[in-house]
């Protein structure tokens, strides 16, 4: 086991690196940086304004070289002012002529993520705080999805072919063929419209306060989540992700149903709801478990959408941020997060399907 977790670890920081590479050569290709330049200066510097700012900020240098002294393992740049002073990566603001830089190295693998341009913060600072937001409507989204969505794939494979089966069947693929943009909308129309849905109906029969029922921002529930301003994002991330997770579910137990245990079980006498609960539960959830991990990344970067449309400022809105302003530190911090999120997740799906399935730690 802890040879096979070593070579998937191996696997894994191999992967981190090349994506970040990519990243880091998209969002620093010359047209890119041209906008950062004229964005810091100004929109009406001319090529050659461009190229000194570029050169005197250290953009000059070559791809490899700039991504090393972003990842921290190359020294970063510096550059000797006409003052005789110096500026450069790792120092803050000018350094007076024969004063040397307390660092030389200054990357993401020394904890510095940079400064954004456009939060005029530091990176990590920004980073945490929107993440931390964006755990709280994933924690919750987490909660409603996954119970929601075993107990409809359990209902739906317990008796393949049936109404029931039918019933829940359709109503899964329905919800994970209604992107978040659509379902949000609906919910916001049905919910939170003052002048349409169901709310209005409510208020006139006296069964709530106030015109609509839940709110339609979530712009306050950064400071303090309530039902009425945490409800319908979460209802529309957990009604997009169940559907993959039920009909997962639903295959897997529908399989599990038709083993040779569970025909000897039953022509044993063994009820129903023992053969479902103590036999057949438990091997119907290995499959979906690799399926449940795998919404953590996707809940991190699917929720551009959702927080977008709800105003709810957490990590896909700064995501948003960062690529609309051409805030580069901000953006490839924000990436390097997305990518780790995935591949730790896939290194724990992994290893918990090891546990979960005894033929493959046989194997």
């Amino acid at each position: 086991m802890f040879a096979f977790i070593l070579r998937r670890t191996g696997v894994v920081a191999l992967t981190a690196l090349c994506v970040t590479f990519i990243v880091f050569a998209m969002t620093n290709l010359q047209p890119n940086l041209e906008k950062v330049a004229k964005s810091q200066g100004s929109v009406r510097m001319t090529d050659a304004e461009v190229d000194s700012w570029l050169t005197r900020n250290g953009y000059d240098a070559p791809m490899l070289m700039r991504y090393g002294e972003w990842l921290g393992v190359v020294p970063g740049w510096t550059r000797v002012e006409a003052d005789g002073g110096m500026r450069g990566r790792c120092i803050d603001g000018t350094l007076p002529a024969g004063e040397t830089p307390g660092r030389t190295r200054c990357g993401i693998l020394q904890g510095d993520f940079g400064t954004s341009t456009v939060f005029r913060a530091d990176v990590s600072a920004v980073i945490v705080e929107r993440l931390a937001l964006t755990g709280k409507l994933m924690f919750w989204v987490m909660v409603v999805m996954v119970p929601s969505a075993l107990l409809v794939g359990v209902l739906a494979g317990m008796r393949e072919g049936s109404r029931t089966d039918r019933t829940l069947s359709t109503f899964s693929i329905a919800t994970t063929a209604t992107p978040e943009y659509v379902s949000g909308v609906v919910l916001v129309v049905l919910f939170a419209s003052s002048t349409s849905g169901l709310s209005p109906i409510l208020a006139e029969w006296g069964l709530i306060d106030g015109r609509t029922m839940l709110k339609g921002s979530a712009a306050s529930a950064a400071e303090d989540a309530t039902f009425a301003n945490f409800t319908l994002p979460v209802m529309t991330m957990a009604l997009y992700g169940m559907g993959y997770i039920a009909r997962m579910t639903r295959a897997s137990m529908a399989e599990v149903m038709t083993a040779q245990y569970i025909r000897t079980a039953r022509l044993k006498g063994v009820s129903f709801r023992n053969i479902v609960v103590k036999h057949a539960l438990r091997n119907a959830l290995i499959a979906p478990f690799t399926v449940i991990m795998l919404q953590f990344p996707w809940l991190l970067t699917g929720v551009v959408i959702v927080e977008t449309l709800f105003n709810y400022k957490g990590f896909g809105w700064t995501l948003v941020q960062a690529a609309s302003n051409n805030d580069i530190e901000l953006l490839l911090s924000c990436s390097v997060v997305a990518v780790i999120v995935v591949l730790v997740t896939q290194l724990i799906s992994d290893i918990g399907y090891v546990f979960l399935n005894p033929r493959i730690r046989i194997a």
